[in-house]
């Protein structure tokens, strides 16, 4: 599995411009050729689609997912949902928009893989269902340490986990159980803990903002591909 380093429009955040599974990768529409040959040879996804997302470049914040659905943020434009629906069919993919949801920043409420699903704790009751019915997995509602934004603070795949240091031992278990897989405790970009942030990844391959250390690249490469 390729672990590679990346920036996008100057900044090495670039999980707030991408989302990914396995099966496709959202950009934005000026994002360089460069990094879109980057993602296909990386993340060795079958399509790359390249939309806004409530007119926005920030597709990772606003998106969320699993190989199995695609959730979107009640702010998405009629363009933009239709584009990605036709891309999700092709895929097998649910898709589903959250228009009665008022928080629109899914990437960073959401936690998924394709083995279990963690929603912030600020999120209704009734998300939590209608999440795991499109994601096609069992979803709790919880935070990680202390605060709600779960998928902006860890990053999951179906093959590991990797949570910030501000976590337990006893919560890296628990996360770890609920998620299925592996877990441990990293940082992105020269220390950052906000991971998602600086990190994109599927079972095939991972791309880090480009303030990432070496030996974070390692820590990456041990965390997501055990």
């Amino acid at each position: 599995m390729t672990v590679e380093v990346a920036t996008l429009f100057g900044s090495p955040n670039i999980g707030v411009y991408i989302f990914a599974n396995n099966k496709l990768a959202l950009l934005p529409p000026d994002v360089p050729p460069k990094l879109v040959d980057q993602v296909r040879e990386v993340l060795k996804v079958e399509d790359v689609v390249l939309t806004t997302l409530a007119g926005s470049r920030l597709l990772g914040v606003f998106a969320a997912g699993n190989d199995n659905g695609l959730l979107l943020p009640r702010v998405a434009l009629s363009g933009e949902i239709e584009l990605l629906l036709k891309h999700a069919k092709q895929a097998g993919l649910n898709l589903e928009v959250l228009r009665d949801l008022r928080e629109t920043g899914l990437g960073n409420l959401i936690l998924a893989n394709s083995k279990g699903c963690l929603v912030g704790s600020i999120l209704p009751r009734s998300v939590s269902k209608l999440v795991s019915d499109v994601l096609d997995v069992e979803c709790l509602a919880r935070d990680i340490a202390g605060l709600p934004l779960v998928g902006s603070l860890a990053v999951a795949t179906n093959l590991g986990l990797a949570l910030p240091p501000l976590v337990t031992e006893e919560e890296l278990d628990e996360i770890s159980s609920i998620l299925r897989v592996p877990a441990r405790a990293i940082t992105v970009n020269r220390g950052k803990l906000f991971l998602r942030a600086g990190l994109v990844a599927n079972d095939k391959g991972a791309i880090a903002g480009g303030d990432t250390t070496g030996i974070e690249l390692m820590q990456i490469q041990r965390t997501l591909f055990p």
